[in-house]
């Protein structure tokens, strides 16, 4: 592990996995392509996730910045401008969407499912040395133009997928919060016990 991923793995009250530890999301990528086999296996870990009477309801749209060009541009031309500046380097780029409809009626759970279904594949890309960063700063609508998604599919997120590289090949100020220390709440301000006024006394 490098010295930068050492520092960014995250400071846990309590022992949890490493490649949950490990994760965290780099904007400095380097070119460099993906196998098939990596790809299969990180939609594999996503198509084998949770959701409610197992509508799964996850789609993918995703475009290689080697394989296929006029894809990732799609893709990319879909993110705010200050995504697109880093995540153009990023070796796949992907919108994940939620399909809203299911058992002839509105699934109101297919976007919880659907954030699950990313965080399988993004915990899969970790454990096999890649790195994801997951963006909420794009256009849905641009989204569904640009890719043709039907009406019932909900734009989530954006995610690139890829090797990282180092801080300095980014602009500032990127740069300065690519090593920045990462920072959660303690799980006294998000876990409770019994009711929402007895937060747990797990430090």
């Amino acid at each position: 592990m490098s010295s930068l991923d050492s520092q960014k793995r995250a400071d846990t009250a309590y022992p949890i996995h490493e490649h949950l530890a490990a994760r965290w999301s780099p904007r400095a990528f380097r070119q460099a392509s993906l196998g098939r086999e990596q790809i299969g296996s990180l939609f594999e870990a996503a198509r084998w996730s949770a959701s409610s009477f197992n509508a799964q309801p996850w789609r993918f749209v995703y475009a290689e910045r080697s394989a296929d060009p006029e894809g990732f541009e799609r893709i990319l031309g879909t993110l705010m401008d200050m995504n697109q500046a880093w995540a153009r380097n990023a070796s796949l780029l992907m919108i994940a969407s939620a399909n809203t409809v299911a058992r002839g009626g509105t699934n109101r759970k297919a976007v919880y499912d659907t954030g699950q279904a990313v965080a399988n594949l993004v915990t899969q890309a970790t454990a096999m040395g890649l790195h994801a960063h997951q963006m909420g700063g794009f256009s849905g609508d641009a989204a569904r133009k640009v890719l043709a998604l039907p009406d019932e599919w909900e734009p989530v997120v954006a995610v690139a997928i890829g090797y990282r590289d180092e801080p300095d090949t980014l602009a500032e100020p990127m740069a300065e919060r690519e090593v920045s220390a990462r920072e959660r709440e303690p799980l006294s301000a998000i876990v409770f016990t019994g009711t929402a006024n007895s937060p747990a006394a797990l430090g």
